[in-house]
């Protein structure tokens, strides 16, 4: 490894080419990393007495020994979001340069051919910067200055705009200066001698810090034969990429802990992820038993955004994916990926799989309304699928739900019964949830949207005399009691219309009153004379028998 800290003017002159290989991260930084380095260029713009600013390390692979004037391709480790954003900066600076008419010691045209291209070369050899893929085509339009193409790297774009923006309102000599006085340690790898994963593990960047997602993909890919790497590369990493869209850099880490967890049974640190990767991923065996793990790994990540990420295609199964959701049970993950993988190989029949789902939901849930402890959620889940027999598997996993004890115990009818009826539901996590469920239990196929209705309280918040009457002279006690209950909620479009009127308004109102609501919570209330303490409780255990034939108990 050889090492020396220069200007990056002087780093990026001559003909080479800083070429981000496909194990690398896309383009990441946003508009504050853009902002903190324009506001260090402009600070040492302005200021003599500062004769340099350090931006960090350049760490690049050296080449083999090539002829003199060929293009030197250089494997860039580590700076690709750097050196991404001065080419965007100083692209943007030559534009203002020209559209300024000012002389800042350099004219656009030197610019461009000192620092952003390789002016003697044609095609790919042209640009000093070579980005993977999608980045690649979107930077060199903003550099050509071309139309952008159908689908261009937003950050890429946005951070061009920025610069655009900022370089309107700043005085353009000043960020020459400051760029002129940009210092970057130059550090060049040894490919015979250096470990570049090794190096590249340690790094201490002024950048964005490397996600377990980054290590991974660096930790399978570096190091590989080219056309190999080019080959795990295009059939399995990059469309598992494709498959996370947006979502990649927040999930696939989240990926990576469920996967391991349903493979060895135990649950990684979410910061410990990488490294429980390569315990069970080594890259010391042979390129097929390589290509398997990935190809395993892709596999897997399909199930995952299906089941995750909500892109299963059958609507039924993704009907129920979506309650999952909204319950927030992400620890069922490890899980429901081994059920997914054996439904797809044909172990498990669709039916069966949705009563899976729906079992799944209802243990959640009961458990979440009966409020017991979630902490040991993730370990019950780990350790779920030895007890299910694949060759009965629906059978089986019923009977080991019902036969769960102590802290993993599953909430019997009475138990789930008891509790609901009495329950502060108003207040609870997901009262939207428990009133769509009880809503649309008889409608699966023509739900009510309820996202435009808000709830009610058909006892109001704020008691009236006339509601006080109603109530009876123990008013205040059955207020306290029954106020949040789920005898006493129901969803309506006419929140604001209802207010405190007593019941028989409520009821009555022309056009929005209870007796001409469409929704089935309404249908009780449209019956009702009288709304007190008795009415209250006698709908909140229809209300519940309802809820006992939704969330199921694993023998019923």
């Amino acid at each position: 490894m050889d090492a020396a800290v220069i200007p990056i003017l002087r780093f990026l002159q001559g003909p080479k080419q800083f070429f981000i290989p496909i194990f690398q991260r896309m383009y990441s930084w946003e508009k504050h990393h853009c902002q903190q380095l324009l506001d260090d260029v402009v600070r040492v713009g302005e200021n003599p007495n500062v004769s340099s600013h350090f931006l960090g390390s350049i760490v690049y692979m050296q080449p083999a020994p090539q002829n003199e004037g060929v293009v030197r391709r250089l494997l860039v480790i580590d700076g690709q979001q750097r050196l991404t954003t001065l080419s965007l900066l100083l692209s943007v600076l030559g534009t203002a340069i020209d559209e300024q008419g000012i002389d800042i010691g350099i004219d656009p045209k030197r610019l461009s051919n000192y620092y952003l291209f390789n002016a003697e070369e044609e095609g790919d050899l042209r640009y000093k910067q070579f980005l993977t893929k999608h980045d690649k085509e979107t930077l060199i339009c903003l550099l050509e200055k071309k139309a952008l193409p159908a689908n261009p790297s937003s950050l890429l774009r946005d951070n061009y705009g920025f610069f655009q923006d900022q370089l309107r309102d700043i005085d353009i000599t000043t960020v020459y200066k400051g760029i002129q006085k940009l210092k970057i340690v130059d550090i060049v790898l040894d490919g015979t001698e250096d470990n570049p994963q090794l190096i590249f593990e340690s790094l201490n960047s002024t950048g964005l810090n490397l996600s377990p997602a980054d290590l991974i993909r660096n930790y399978v890919l570096m190091g590989q034969e080219e056309s190999f790497q080019n080959r795990l590369y295009e059939a399995f990493w990059f469309p598992m990429e494709e498959s996370f869209e947006d979502q990649y850099a927040k999930r696939f880490d989240r990926f990576v802990r469920e996967y391991l967890t349903f493979k060895t049974r135990q649950i990684p640190n979410i910061k410990k992820v990488y490294e429980k990767f390569k315990e069970y991923v080594p890259t010391t065996g042979t390129s097929l038993e390589l290509e398997d793990h990935v190809k395993d790994l892709s596999r897997y990540a399909k199930h995952y955004v299906d089941i995750a990420l909500l892109q299963e295609k059958d609507p039924e199964l993704r009907a129920c994916l979506e309650d999952i959701h909204e319950l927030r049970v992400e620890v069922s993950y490890p899980f429901l990926l081994e059920v997914y993988e054996d439904y797809k190989n044909d172990l498990i029949e669709k039916a069966d799989l949705i009563q899976i789902l729906r079992l799944i939901e209802s243990y959640v849930f009961r458990r979440a309304v009966c409020n017991w402890p979630t902490n040991r959620l993730n370990s019950i889940f780990a350790t779920l699928m030895p007890k299910v027999d694949k060759n009965d598997y629906l059978k089986s996993l019923k009977k080991a739900f019902s036969e769960m004890r102590t802290y993993s115990h599953y909430p019997t009818d009475l138990e789930f019964k008891l509790e609901l009826l009495c329950r502060d539901v108003y207040n609870f996590k997901v009262p939207k949830y428990l009133l769509r469920k009880l809503e649309n239990q008889e409608r699966p196929k023509e739900p009510i949207n309820i996202e435009k209705f808000t709830i009610e309280h058909v006892m109001p918040q704020t008691l009236t005399k006339e509601w006080q009457q109603e109530l009876g002279e123990n008013y205040s006690q059955i207020h306290d009691k029954l106020l949040h209950t789920i005898g006493n909620l129901t969803l309506t479009g006419y929140n604001s219309e209802y207010q405190n009127l007593s019941f028989k308004e409520k009821r009555d109102m022309p056009k929005t009153g209870f007796r001409t609501s469409p929704l089935y919570l309404n249908e009780s209330l449209a019956h009702e004379v009288k709304w007190n303490e008795e009415a209250i409780l006698a709908r909140g255990s229809e209300l519940v028998k309802r809820a006992l034939e939704i969330w199921i108990y694993p023998d019923s």
